[in-house]
């Protein structure tokens, strides 16, 4: 196989969902001897993607600001320099940056991908997304999303390659040491012995906190919650609006926050159930996907990626969207039956080699 230089541009470096993705692509790559960069504006992560072998480049391409745009030339220079094959952006701010940057980029210049890991809204500023000489759809949601907004902008059809997980780190074979148990429900003791459902996310007013802790409340004594997420670095108002929820509903025995830092696999496998209710249609299904490869089961409004991801692996956890007593009824018998997921073929091992293989297909048509 061709060998590659290849530059992904994002925000930061911190944690989430396109960092990740980013920190697992980088790896891939080095493990097959190709030649990774990331720019971005630095973060904790920073480290990890040296110790895999990937070269960053600090530049401050995150602030939404006109004054990011200056940086253009800076990263025309770099890009110059490296001669990439491929440049792939992650973000919007980036992506500005980016498209004033080819003003200044030398011949021969590589092939600009981007990928759209959300539903970005159709104003002016997201529409550049979709400008670049390629466009990667991570889920159908988000294929049918660009079509129908961004037509006008592309340079050619977006191409569907979905998000997949690690399957090596989210497998059915991983076991809960005794002591991780033990320091777990010393900390949560009123979880002992209860059916525990999980809700992955941070605390946002769409992100569907509300209506868990509504289902919980139409749920015998039996069936706890668990909001797993960084609830200290929420916004505080949203937080306490939370908290006097759960004591309107009488739940402060049953309902718990959590913040997870690198034990995400731990709260999935003590999980009798995982959820994911979004008051607005999600991309993707990222934690439901993480769940199910596990071995969990899962559950969630169907519609967008959450409703794609249940469909492909775990149709009996779709409930229409809003229907509480329907979401009730399933959490029930989803719990107490024993059908568990399909066998979870979205990983990223499979994620990594569809995007390479479209890397070496635009590459061959230049």
């Amino acid at each position: 196989m061709r060998k590659l230089k290849i530059i992904q541009i994002l925000p930061t470096l911190n944690t989430g969902g396109v960092e990740r993705g980013v920190l697992d692509f980088n790896k891939y790559l080095v493990g097959r001897g190709h030649e990774s960069y990331v720019i971005s504006n630095g973060g904790r992560q920073v480290k990890n993607l040296i110790n895999d072998g990937g070269s960053h480049i600090h530049m401050q391409v995150s602030k939404k600001s006109f004054l990011t745009l200056l940086q253009a030339k800076k990263l025309a220079d770099m890009i110059n320099e490296i001669s990439p094959d491929i440049v792939h952006v992650r973000s919007r701010i980036p992506a500005w940056v980016t498209q004033l940057s080819k003003l200044f980029i030398k011949n021969p210049r590589p092939i600009f991908f981007s990928t759209f890991h959300g539903l970005y809204s159709t104003p002016f500023y997201s529409r550049i997304m979709a400008s670049f000489d390629y466009v990667i759809a991570i889920s159908k949601t988000v294929n049918e999303y660009i079509l129908e907004n961004y037509k006008n902008h592309l340079n050619s059809e977006p191409r569907l390659i979905y998000r997949g997980s690690d399957q090596d780190y989210f497998t059915k074979q991983f076991q809960l040491t005794e002591q991780y148990q033990e320091k777990f429900f010393s900390q949560f003791p009123k979880l002992l012995n209860k059916e525990i459902i999980t809700f992955p996310g941070r605390l946002s007013s769409w992100k569907g906190q509300e209506s868990f802790i509504k289902l919980i409340s139409n749920l015998p004594n039996n069936y706890s919650g668990l909001i797993v997420g960084p609830y200290e670095d929420a916004k505080k108002k949203y937080y306490k609006k939370l908290l006097n929820l759960i004591r309107d509903y009488n739940l402060e025995s049953r309902v718990f926050f959590y913040n997870a830092k690198n034990d995400i696999r731990e709260i999935y496998s003590l999980s009798a159930l995982v959820m994911n209710l979004s008051s607005t249609p999600e991309p993707f299904g990222r934690t439901l996907l993480e769940a199910a490869m596990m071995g969990k089961k899962i559950c969630g409004w169907n519609r967008g990626g959450v409703g794609e991801v249940l469909k492909l692996f775990y149709e009996e956890g779709q409930v229409e969207f809003n229907d509480f007593e329907q979401l009730t009824e399933k959490t029930k018998s989803i719990i107490i039956g024993n059908n568990e997921p399909k066998e979870v073929f979205l990983t990223s091992e499979l994620m990594h080699q569809k995007t390479v293989d479209f890397y070496l297909e635009a590459l061959g048509k230049s």
